[in-house]
């Protein structure tokens, strides 16, 4: 009998997410739950994609060259340390296959994006977590984390699924502290979206730093999920590294047209910051009123803790299901009395604020 054996690390991946599924559930009506854009693509983007309908038959040839210019004008970068792939999971996967190996440690903050350990175990390395400050990411504890063995430090600015970040003083005080050895992965898939004055665009430092490199992603503010997009800045010599590891003909044609309209859509992009700030301050407040905790975000959700144990997260986010709602629940203990709601239309939040309000009331 054949037996086949994989890397010993792939058998420690895991989910990071709990499923919603179960039988009997009516469809979902409302999703707020994978953090997509409620707003939408840009209808440019839109009319750009259905363009090149009719040359589908053709590989795309070398689509960085007609994508990083215009990613390099929007964040004033030479196109030489841009490069681009399938969202930017399709980026970090790479980077991990290229600097992680057997014996050497990624670390990453405790409660931060909860996929990235599986990254690690993928190529035989060891995830390394270190401690957080109430699921915001610490810089003494990462700093304290590094050891001989470590090649990767990751960091999503701002956090999922907590929604929190770290100021540029602090990023640049964390990159300090590492040995030049140490590439420092920066995930600012949520940038776009951030409105707090202390922030630091996340391509900056890697522009500047030879072990600093920044991954982004049309999947979130630009509304392409489906067309899984994603870049990434950094040193020249790791974007040539990253290329070489990368697919033949990396991206379709389609997503690179609709990425390109989408960049160049800024009204659009300006709509839909306007629109998120606004609603994420208010079901902020209106959730904080009903007596739940709601971290502080930047992103394009909210987390939510629900504090009292009659009324647990679990039943909470069951509740809404069986309305048609779907949020998000974790596999990870430190978010077991948590959901992650992601900032869909007002008409829509409005039906889960009512629906979670039902829920802690008894009435469903």
């Amino acid at each position: 009998m054949v037996s086949l054996t994989p890397k010993q690390g792939i058998d420690r991946i895991k989910s990071h997410m709990l499923s919603g599924q179960a039988a009997g559930l009516p469809p979902v009506s409302i999703a707020l739950n994978s953090n997509e854009s409620a707003f939408g693509p840009s209808p440019l983007a839109v009319a750009a994609f259905q363009a090149v309908a009719s040359g589908l038959e053709r590989y795309l040839e070398n689509p960085a060259s007609l994508l990083a210019p215009a990613l390099a004008e929007s964040v004033d970068l030479d196109a030489d340390r841009i490069t681009i792939g399938q969202g930017s999971d399709d980026l970090l996967a790479r980077l991990a296959r290229a600097y992680l190996d057997t014996d050497t440690e990624l670390l990453r903050s405790a409660n931060g994006y909860l996929k990235i350990p599986n990254y690690a175990h993928a190529n035989n390395a060891h995830p390394v977590a270190a401690d957080d400050d109430d699921l915001t990411a610490s810089v003494d504890h990462l700093l304290a984390g590094v050891t001989e063995r470590t090649r990767m430090v990751y960091l999503a600015n701002p956090e999922n699924p907590a929604g929190t970040y770290l100021s540029g003083a602090e990023i640049r005080r964390l990159h300090a502290g590492l040995p030049d050895h140490v590439l420092l992965v920066l995930d600012c898939a949520y940038e776009e979206y951030v409105d707090a004055p202390d922030y630091e665009p996340g391509h900056r430092l890697a522009a500047e730093a030879g072990n600093v490199v920044m991954t982004r992603t049309f999947s979130k503010i630009y509304g392409l999920a489906g067309a899984r997009m994603g870049w990434m800045v950094g040193p020249p010599a790791v974007i040539d590294i990253v290329n070489r590891i990368g697919l033949t003909f990396p991206v379709a044609t389609a997503s690179v047209a609709a990425a390109r309209a989408a960049l160049a859509d800024t009204s659009h992009r300006r709509h839909v910051f306007g629109e998120n700030r606004r609603l994420r301050q208010k079901m902020t407040r209106s959730l904080t009123e009903l007596g739940l905790t709601v971290y502080p975000s930047q992103a394009n959700f909210i987390l939510v803790r629900f504090d009292d144990p009659a009324r647990p997260a679990e039943n909470a986010a069951a509740a809404l299901r069986r309305q048609g709602i779907a949020v998000r629940r974790f596999a990870s203990p430190a978010y077991r009395d948590c959901v992650r709601i992601t900032l869909g239309h007002e008409s829509e939040l409005d039906a889960a604020h009512r629906a979670i309000a039902a829920y802690l009331d008894g009435d469903i």
